[in-house]
């Protein structure tokens, strides 16, 4: 018998559903945090620094460092590790600030 976390509770969660990163189909569960989506998913990193390139993903896992930031729905600086995944959210990798295309 194969015991989970969910069915220890007796946990019946919604099916799970489609968000995508820069263009890919990922699948997220109900409850899922973008990272947790991501990383369930083989993606370790969607944020590039500012100087240098650097790739970037989840570090802290709970909102202090700000290393998960991503671009959600074309939204920049979101902390991936916090925002909840949502039904055909598009995430894309945020490359420097976010504010790029705002440069002046």
């Amino acid at each position: 018998m194969s015991r989970t976390p969910a069915s220890l509770v007796r946990a019946e969660p919604d099916p799970p559903y489609e968000i995508t990163f820069d263009g890919r189909p990922v699948t997220a569960l109900p409850g899922q945090s973008i990272a947790a989506a991501l990383w369930s998913a083989g993606i370790l990193s969607w944020r590039t620094t500012r100087d240098g390139g650097a790739p970037r993903g989840a570090f802290c896992g709970i909102g202090t460092c700000y290393d998960c930031l991503t671009t959600v729905n074309g939204r920049p600086n979101q902390r991936a590790c916090l925002v909840p995944a949502r039904p055909g959210d598009a995430i894309t990798t945020q490359k420097g600030t976010g504010h790029d295309e705002l440069a002046v």
